[in-house]
């Protein structure tokens, strides 16, 4: 072939539509040089049988920003391409059968405003104004969507690869590539039937193949692909004349119907149906001996399995009558990859240099446009324009074996549709990692939560306590948890509370150059050895990337530590900063961590330990700890004097025993969660993310401008200090109901929307409802009045001074 390219920037694995948008927006950023290869023709996995539609709706704000680009970038791309596509924008009309529907309908029609999306809430009876086949019966109401509608998959993903090969962009179809080597160098060779592609970056986008395809990373760091395969049916019946009759009435198609509560969607075909179910008694394929993933699938589909979908089909029937009018015409059955939590992965492959995914979409359609411009993102880059930490492949680690991508595909297929309330856990896939003192914290009625895989206490019931899945379906902060996390806040507020908490990330950063090397890393300064403080990772815009504790042993040797599901995300980031002779060593899962913590203390450890308990805050020692070698540090998240116990895995139960024995009260991390929030202290990826600077966040506390390394963001921070922040950081007082700010709720100005909430919870030491979120500078005033919408409630909220809410002056925690 002579017209066979032997050099690229990029070479893309796969030719569905989020690799034909990755070529295409790699393209619109001016990297014109790069190549898609197709093992078979475009579109011949996924993509082909993809029912196609288009909606925006998510109560993730990165998911939502992601399938909005998307419809907007839709809406033009055929002209801007010139390639003629069926879009049709139809609308969506979404039902609710619960008063927790409609309040998760009402979070997301905020976040939709938020974002320039005009969602509304209506009730069932305009529904039927808009839909006139559609029955009423159990519904309390409606959420619609405007911008909602359906794309034909195969003319998407042609107008695609028109746009980017009209760019100078290169697509070879029936060329599998085989397999890549890495070069010392960091670049790459890709391996084809055709020849070798040299490379600057390797992007795996090969949708249910990714896992293979990822298996050729492993050689150069990288690990197995989390994901699984479902089998998905839709159906599509015959044409129906009264659709026919309405769409020429109308001049257009009926909205799309999701009936979420029973799980599925309903929308006009042509003149016809097509209705796709999310069955709880799902099917996975490819997960056995006798079920092995064939070579090459393209274009291929199984048989029909009617059985599995058969009430949703009656229910659907009784929803729309017309339906039954009409006998089924197809039925599509085909392959759809799965990740453990059902979003896909997109960013940088965990582990490996310049290697990137953009794979395993559920909704590969919908989110296909926001995929290509979020990965152009990553690679030209080295940023995304939004926090996309929601898709980032290094939100998982190594508990996600195959048994686990299967239980949780499952779990999630057969919930695709169901709400994700505040207190509920999802039963499948548990207790992949272990505390060494798991057994204990059960025993003493740890209700667990998985956190990167390791299981911690939530709460701890009492006997009679309600633990049932059941009582976790509310948005509310009441529920049998409530009277227990206010025992257990009290208990570190009046005496002293310990909570196990394993999984913290922490990596050993040693060897000549080390300090050097962090100092040109973070934002701000190291501390001395022996001592411990909180550092900063900014990117080049100077926004949030990462926090970290930073305990220093000697001149040349740290230990880092950071949020558990921190642990792959932080670990390439000091790998990446750190020179040759530098080494940095993960050492998560050899220790656990005790957190010890309230005003007696002191009092309790007094009489397990041989350190010097007299030392300040910020401090930290090696000593024995109920005759067990342990390190303690002067710090405590929950703001009370206390704590950290660290200590290897074995000697853990011994100090555990000796400090309940010693009168300490177990503690969980809604309690956790409480009590930092009442401190103002950030949690990562909720306040802490990419989405704002450090100088929005209020952390120039944590910056040192004046030091002469040029860490990554120091000019655009510069550049912001000079110019002002448009947006803080602030802690408000809310006047809330029955539920406490979630993640991205809006605040609200004299009818505009100002900022967004952060994270939220209720204070038992302060006896309040406290948010924290960013508004416009201007209104970041203490006493300034605000409202924050709380699932479509309206509530006053009070902007508080710069510091904390509980222990102002941190009497309590130097104490």
């Amino acid at each position: 072939m002579s017209d066979f390219p032997t050099k690229a920037r990029v070479v893309i694995i796969g030719g569905g539509v989020v690799g034909a948008s990755s070529l295409y927006h790699l393209a619109k950023k001016g990297w014109t040089d790069c190549v898609l290869l197709e093992k078979n023709e475009l579109t011949a996995g996924s993509t082909w049988h993809a029912a196609g539609n288009v909606p925006t709706f998510s109560t993730s704000w990165a998911i939502m920003n992601m399938q909005r680009y998307s419809t907007e970038l839709y809406s033009r791309l055929a002209d801007e391409v010139d390639y003629p596509m069926n879009y049709h924008v139809t609308g969506s009309i979404r039902l609710a059968h619960s008063k927790e529907r409609m309040q998760e309908f009402e979070r997301a029609a905020a976040m939709g405003r938020y974002q320039g999306i005009p969602m509304e809430i209506w009730t069932p009876e305009q529904a039927k104004e808009r839909y006139p086949f559609l029955e009423l019966h159990d519904l309390v109401g409606v959420l619609y969507d405007p911008t909602d509608g359906d794309i034909d998959p195969a003319q998407l993903t042609q107008a695609l690869a028109k746009g980017a090969r009209d760019m100078g962009q290169k697509i070879i179809r029936f060329c599998p590539a085989t397999g890549v080597t890495q070069h010392d160098d960091g670049t790459w060779t890709v391996h084809t039937e055709k020849g070798d592609i040299d490379c600057d970056y390797v992007v795996n986008a090969a949708g249910y193949y990714a896992q293979r395809v990822g298996e050729w990373f492993k050689p150069f760091g990288g690990r197995t692909v989390p994901a699984m395969v479902m089998s998905h049916q839709y159906l599509l019946t015959e044409e129906i004349p009264e659709v026919e009759a309405w769409s020429k009435e109308n001049g257009g198609k009926l909205p799309l119907l999701r009936d979420v509560d029973v799980s599925y969607y309903l929308r006009q075909e042509k003149n016809g149906f097509n209705l796709g179910p999310y069955e709880p008694n799902c099917k996975g394929h490819w997960m056995t001996e006798d079920d092995p993933m064939p070579e090459d699938f393209s274009f291929q589909l199984w048989n029909d399995d009617l059985d599995r979908i058969e009430d949703i089909v009656t229910d659907a029937m009784e929803r729309v009558p017309l339906m039954a009018t009409s006998g089924v015409g197809r039925v599509i059955n085909g392959p759809i990859p799965y990740a453990p939590d059902g979003l896909p992965l997109i960013g940088p492959m965990p582990g490996v240099r310049n290697a990137f995914e953009a794979h395993t979409f559920t909704f590969g359609i919908a989110q296909g446009g926001g995929a290509g411009k979020v990965l152009a993102e990553w690679i030209v880059d080295g940023a995304t324009e939004w926090d996309m930490w929601a898709v980032d492949p290094r939100r998982y680690t190594d508990y996600t074996d195959q048994d686990y991508c299967n239980q949780k595909g499952m779990e999630v297929y057969g919930n695709e549709y169901a709400m994700h309330f505040p207190h509920h856990e999802w039963p499948a896939a548990r207790d992949k990692k272990l505390s060494p003192v798991h057994a204990k914290v059960k025993e003493l009625g740890g209700v667990m939560g998985a956190y990167n895989g390791w299981e911690r206490a939530n709460w701890f019931a009492q006997p009679g306590d309600d633990t049932s899945e059941e009582s976790t379906h509310t948005w509310g902060r009441s529920g049998p948890w409530e009277q227990r996390i206010k025992e257990e806040c009290e208990a570190v507020r009046d005496h002293c509370g310990v909570l196990d908490l394993p999984g913290f990330s922490r990596f050993v950063v040693k060897g000549d150059g080390a300090a050097e090397a962090l100092r040109g890393l973070v934002t701000g300064g190291l501390p001395k050895v022996g001592r411990i403080n909180l550092v900063y990772i900014a990117d080049d815009r100077g926004r949030i990337l990462t926090e970290m504790s930073c305990m220093r042993l000697g001149e040349d040797d740290f230990v880092m530590i950071t949020a558990a599901t921190a642990q792959w995300h932080d670990r390439d980031i000091l790998r990446n900063a750190m020179p040759a002779g530098v080494t940095v060593e993960d050492v998560t899962t050899t220790r656990d961590t005790l957190i010890v913590t309230g005003p007696k203390s002191r009092e309790i450890l007094s009489g397990l330990t041989d350190a010097d308990l007299s030392l300040g805050w910020l401090t930290h020692q090696a000593a024995t700890v109920a005759g067990q070698p342990a390190h303690l540090i002067r710090v405590s998240f929950a703001g009370e004097l206390g704590w950290e116990v660290h200590a290897l895995n074995e000697h853990m139960p011994a100090i555990y025993d000796a400090i309940l024995a010693a009168g300490a009260k177990p503690f969980g991390m809604y309690a956790l969660n409480s009590l930092r929030i009442e401190k103002g202290y950030r949690a990562w990826k909720g306040d802490l993310s990419t989405d704002y600077s450090l100088l929005e966040g209020g952390l120039e506390r944590f910056i040192k401008f004046d030091k002469p390394q040029d860490f990554p963001g120091k000019a655009a921070l510069l550049a912001e200090k000079q110019q002002g922040v448009k947006k803080r950081f602030v802690t408000l007082i809310v006047e809330a109901g029955d539920c406490d700010a979630p993640y991205m709720s809006c605040i609200w100005k004299d009818g505009e929307i100002v900022g967004e909430t952060t994270s939220g919870a209720w204070g038992y030491r302060v006896n309040a409802s406290v948010a924290l979120g960013m508004v416009r500078s201007d209104l970041a005033v203490p006493g300034t009045e605000l409202e924050v919408e709380i699932y479509g409630e309206k509530c006053s909220a009070v902007v508080q001074e710069d510091k904390p809410l509980w222990d102002p002056e941190n009497e309590r925690l130097r104490a």
